[in-house]
């Protein structure tokens, strides 16, 4: 039974999404926050993450936004006082925080009790040689490997164990900083890479080309263990798991195969000492049945959230309760609730997890998947065989595709290479393999994919082969209809191999979907019951398939169902927030007597939770499927507006349909999506706008231009290299850019508009009734506009906002929402100057920063704008943000170390794959904790500083002032340094590369790069004081000795203002430095010190070899600390923040 002394636990969150470390953290901490609820202990949380569920009022007791770092979890461990920790539901940060913790003694001062896997095992799985060890004790086979610190060990370790070789760094998440290597010159490529993010490396024999296999294993203190579920990538050894397709069950192993695994599983897992759950990888050989263990995770992991939505059994709750001490056997199915929990789950259908890549969104990105994990997201599709399931899954990934075929063709410069070369269009490749005649067997030898998956994507292309030689529907034969059903292919497959691309698209398809509907041909709805129907399943986690001739539910038709549509996969600019939004939502209709029913299928979230909701259909969001489920339920209506763009998207088809849409009107929504209507609704109430123009001829851009003056927001309606928006401050750029899109025509339409530069961009968040506004939240950006809203750095309430300016913003926001008849969430971006005021853009559902304000301001904004939907009329709460007596801050955390090649500048389109939020007595407070939270550090000693220009020079002046009066030395190049000894601030002149050649200074001055190159510097500031190209090739990318720019990229992010310029400077010489430098600099210099580009120094390693918790926490871990200073000019911040640094002992 469980232990009796545990009155508190205190639960470690895994802080912001990160490429590696995702959305099923707080999936698996709010499933043990539930156990401990369910218990009657006291929870206590950190998690500096304020968008996610878990940290909402009623799922911990109390939450702390704070960094998951050793020092801040002390503080909290000693003012709240709890008997016991767990670490395996945050993460790896998590995971290396409480190791660190442990190690430092901190536990046992406070006679803390780590419950579940005891800290000994997480180590024994966490270092690679106690691991190997380990499993040596009872003779399981491990991949040979060598840990290397330094390049010669790890050279000596190449040749003992011979090539090929896969190289990893110790203690990081997702494969950060692996990879394979065939040679001596990609060894020390590898190396060079993986020792920036990691103090040891380990060198390993690769089995490229084996098989990779998953089981998920749980086991209780009494010794009694269960696998509860298997998992077999789709891709070979050689891609990251999180970077592959998987299927579960697994469908190319043989019994004895299956046996044979699971049961070294339990050994392994049983002798390892774990308690709760594990993940268990292996690599696999059928032929021969030989196999090694890659690696176990003791901890809750992307798979094992996986394993839980794919078999309906909880794996994070179940592991709480076991942590808490109970058996295996005093716990419920939650699903059956009648069969125990030790019964091990059996699948009658087939599961597909496909990631999702946001790589078209960084510029010179390296598209190849391999050993390091670059996805952002991913989905999972439910079908009775696997043609079916892959088909749903591809077009849930949500990136144009609309199966396995009947795609938009793409260019494949060589198919061969391609398949033996993987890239993130990897499966879209062997489509265009099969249907350019390859054989099942050529496509295997260069893929090594089994043939028992390429046999099931064949079957696929015959059947669209078929269709396709038919010209009418009538005329297909009903079978081979239905099949193509059963094999997963929507309705927009068919029409497409029918018409051939002739006639409308939509009345197509509503043709096919009327005319399978004649014949009966229409899906079945399954439970997904854990034990294949053998017990009655009392949950209703459903999904639709064509293999099936009767549904498991019956339906009420009573009008009390509301469908809440999801916001699908995680990816950059749409994420966690959403499913706040979603989960909020759902449980807002609960209260109000309906039935809560969601449509989403991304198995890391909290709402698609089992008993978050009456019904779940973890199904597709295409406008197919969602109305399958409206003919199902007939519900009371339809929310769109709570899951990001998705859902928004499909209002008006819906709306076409007669589908009743909850709150705002389609139309409505309509008007704000369409540029042209809204632009003319903003006009006619008098209200001020960027100026904009869609121009179809080279003479219409001049006249423009001549009327607004650069600089301008250039957006082509059809561009290629994947530049779709670009800022020009001059003809040359705009020419070279104009020149990069398709031909300028009525075809394509380029709209180009008025870029304001030092504007303030300011957020207002808010949900009206019928036009009326109850409740608001104004945040003001710390950036100057420009920067991307998802990668701005945002205070609220605002801090530095004139009166006048919120008077006006508000009687505009009241103006709109009127005008449009909003009856929900909105938001309306606003940009500043002085006190003119003007709307960039108008957005008819919740935005990314709705959790945020909730939190802050502590009233529930979506939980309003339901009422609102529900037709309630709610009253306006009282409460304004101006009462506040504390501040929130939201930062962003970026994942650029995890995307080899990528040019880390923030362009147009947002870059940050997740943010957190922390509160302060003040912004300083809130500020700092927040950038300690995403992972930066201060600098020690020596900041270097190109500052831009003269307005520039003088913004800095005083910052600089105060970092010397702070004990910095400041480094800087020609004109900053002649300005800042003029005006007695002490510093050291620097050589700019082009400077570096000059007689006259060769020998008297270092250069900039070289003191960069030795770590002699922690922190760069650098602003270009102008957009030539000469000033922005300066010094940017490595070519042979001096850094060059892409000559395409100067663009400043977003449809506003000022570039930040990320400047990243890839090692790839064995002759130089270790590691990346990030630089980064801004045109606009006003408030604050922001750190905000998590780049850090090297740590110090930790006495059990592994790195301090930040590796973790911050992703990039550089051995340089650069930082992206914004907006300076008065900066009270740079004295708090470094300042405060004497109280941060472990900074």
């Amino acid at each position: 039974m469980k232990n009796t002394n545990i009155k508190k636990v205190l639960i470690l969150g895994s802080g912001a999404l990160k490429i590696g470390q995702a959305g099923e953290f707080d999936y698996s901490g709010s499933q043990a926050l539930k156990a401990l609820r369910e218990e009657g202990i006291e929870s206590v949380l950190i998690n500096p993450n304020i968008a996610t569920v878990q940290t909402s009022e009623g799922v911990a007791d109390k939450i702390y936004f704070l960094p998951v770092t050793p020092f801040f979890v002390e503080k909290v461990i000693a003012k709240e006082q709890p008997q016991g920790i767990l670490l395996s539901f945050g993460g790896q940060t998590a995971l290396n925080c409480g190791v660190e913790l442990y190690e430092n003694g901190i536990l046992d001062k406070y006679n803390v009790q780590v419950l579940g896997t005891p800290v000994q095992a997480i180590m024994d799985t966490e270092d690679r040689d106690l691991f190997i060890k380990k499993l040596d004790e009872i003779g399981v086979k491990t991949i040979k490997s060598h840990p290397a610190s330094n390049i010669e060990e790890a050279r000596k370790a190449a040749h003992e164990l011979g090539f090929p070789l896969i190289v990893r760094a110790a203690y990081a998440l997702g494969g950060l900083g692996s990879g394979f290597c065939d040679n001596d010159e990609q060894l020390d490529e590898l190396c060079e890479k993986a020792f920036s993010f990691s103090p040891q490396v380990l060198v390993e024999k690769s089995l490229k080309g084996w098989k990779e296999i998953e089981y998920e294993v749980v086991r209780d203190r009494y010794d009694n263990c269960i696998t509860v579920c298997n998992m077999e990538n789709f891709d070979p050894l050689g891609i990251h798991t999180g970077e592959s397709i998987v299927v579960a069950p697994s469908q190319t192993l043989s019994n004895n195969d299956y046996y044979f695994l699971r049961e070294l599983s339990i050994k392994i897992v049983r002798h390892i000492g774990i308690v709760g759950e594990c993940n268990v990888q292996y690599a696999y050989d059928p032929d021969a049945m030989d196999y090694r263990v890659i690696e176990v995770n003791a901890r809750l992991s992307r798979s094992s959230a996986l394993a839980s939505k794919a078999t309906g059994y909880p794996l994070a709750f179940v592991a709480a309760k076991l942590g808490l001490g109970y058996g295996l056997f005093d716990l419920k199915n939650s699903v059956t609730k009648t069969t125990p929990a030790f019964f091990e789950p059996a699948l009658d259908y087939i599961v597909c997890k496909i990631p999702r890549w946001d790589l078209s969104k960084f510029h010179g990105v390296s598209r190849k998947i391999g050993s390091s994990m670059k996805s952002v997201g991913e989905v999972m599709a439910i079908g009775r065989n696997f043609e079916e399931a892959i088909q749903k899954g591809l077009r849930m990934i949500g990136q144009g595709a609309h199966g396995f075929v009947g795609n938009k063709e793409f260019q494949v410069a060589d198919l061969e290479e391609a398949l033996r070369e993987p890239t993130d269009k990897r499966v879209f490749v062997i489509s265009k393999a099969m249907r350019a005649g390859y054989t099942v067997d050529q496509i295997h030898d260069l893929t090594k994919i089994d043939k028992w998956f390429l046999n099931k994507l064949e079957n696929i292309v015959k059947t669209y082969e078929d269709m396709n030689s038919y010209d009418t529907l009538e005329d297909m034969p009903v079978e081979l209809l239905r099949l193509a059903k059963q094999e997963g292919f929507s309705d927009f497959q068919i029409q497409r191999a029918v018409w051939k691309d002739s006639g409308v698209v939509t009345a197509n398809m509503d043709k096919v979907r009327e005319y399978r509907k004649s014949l009966g041909i229409v899906p079945v709805v399954k439970q997904i019951d854990t034990l294949a129907a053998e017990f009655p399943a009392q949950t209703n986690y459903l999904y639709l398939t064509y293999n099936g001739t009767k549904s498991d539910i019956e339906y009420e038709r009573d009008g009390k169902s509301v469908i809440v549509l999801g916001s699908g996969a995680y990816r950059i600019g749409s994420s966690v927030e959403f499913d706040w939004c979603s989960v909020t939502c759902l449980q807002t209709i609960q209260k109000q007597g309906y039935r809560g029913v969601l449509i989403n299928y991304n198995p890391e979230t909290v709402s698609t939770d089992y008993d978050m909701c009456d019904r779940l259909y973890f199904d597709e969001l295409t406008f197919e499927r969602v109305m399958d489920i409206i003919d199902l339920e007939t519900p009371h209506g339809v929310v769109v507006s709570v899951g990001g763009q998705i859902p928004n998207n499909l209002a008006l088809k819906l709306h076409k349909h007669n589908v009743p849409i909850l709150g705002t009107s389609a139309e409505d929504i309509d008007k704000a999506e369409d540029r042209h209507k809204f632009s003319s609704i903003v006009d006619n109430l008098g209200v001020d706008q960027p100026e904009w123009s869609e121009l179809t001829t080279i003479d219409e851009v001049d006249n423009f231009i001549r009327k607004v003056g650069f600089p301008v927001l250039v957006r082509p309606s059809y561009v290629l290299s994947g530049a779709a928006m670009n800022v020009c401050h001059d003809e040359e750029k705009l020419r070279h850019f104009l020149s990069l899109a398709a031909e300028v025509s009525q075809e394509h339409p380029v709209v180009i508009s008025k870029f304001y530069t030092r504007s303030k961009e300011i957020e207002f968040d808010a949900v009206a009734d019928n036009g009326e506004i109850l409740a608001y939240a104004i945040s003001e950006h710390i950036e100057y506009a420009g920067v991307h809203s998802g990668d701005a750095t945002i205070q609220f309430p605002p801090q530095k906002l004139y009166v006048e300016t919120v008077r006006r913003i508000k009687k505009i926001a009241r103006a709109i929402a009127g005008a449009l008849s909003i009856s929900g969430p909105f938001n309306i971006q606003f940009l500043a100057r002085e006190n003119a005021i003007k709307v960039i853009e108008c957005n008819l559902r919740a935005s990314r920063s709705f959790p945020f304000v909730s939190k802050v301001l502590k009233i529930d904004f979506i939980e309003l704008a339901t009422k609102v939907m529900l037709g309630l009329h709610p009253a306006a709460p009282q409460k304004s943000a101006f009462d506040l007596d504390y501040v929130g801050v939201k930062s962003s955390q970026f994942s650029f170390a995890r995307l080899e090649e990528a040019d880390p500048m923030l362009g147009v389109d947002m870059s940050s794959t997740g943010e957190v939020g922390c509160l302060g007595d003040d912004l300083n407070e809130a500020l700092l904790k927040s950038v300690l939270s995403v992972g930066q550090r201060i600098p020690e000693k020596r900041v270097l500083l190109p500052t831009g220009d003269p307005l520039q020079k003088a913004d800095m002046l005083r910052a600089c002032r105060l970092l010397v009066e702070k004990g910095y030395e400041l480094y800087a190049t020609g004109g900053t340094y002649k300005y800042l000894v003029e005006n007695s601030v002490p510093a050291t002149k620097v050589l700019w590369p082009s400077e570096c050649d000059n007689p006259n200074f060769k020998g008297r001055f270092k250069p900039a790069l070289e003191m960069i190159q030795n770590k002699e510097v922690d922190m760069v500031i650098n602003i270009p004081k102008n957009f030539s190209a000469l000033e922005l090739s300066n010094g940017y990318q490595k070519g042979s000795h001096r850094l060059q720019r892409h000559p395409l990229h100067e663009c400043p992010p977003r449809h506003r203002l000022h570039p930040r310029f990320l400047l990243h400077q890839h090692k790839r010489h064995p002759n130089q430095v270790l590691g990346s430098v990030l630089i980064s600099g801004f045109d606009s210099i006003a408030e604050y010190l922001v750190l905000q580009t998590s780049a850090l120094r090297a740590p110090s390693r930790p006495a059990y070899g592994g790195p301090p918790v930040h590796m973790a926490t911050g992703g990039h871990n550089l051995p340089h600390q650069i930082f992206g200073y914004k907006n300076i000019s008065d900066c009270y911040t740079i004295i708090n923040c470094l300042s405060v640094d004497s109280k941060l002992e472990n900074k």
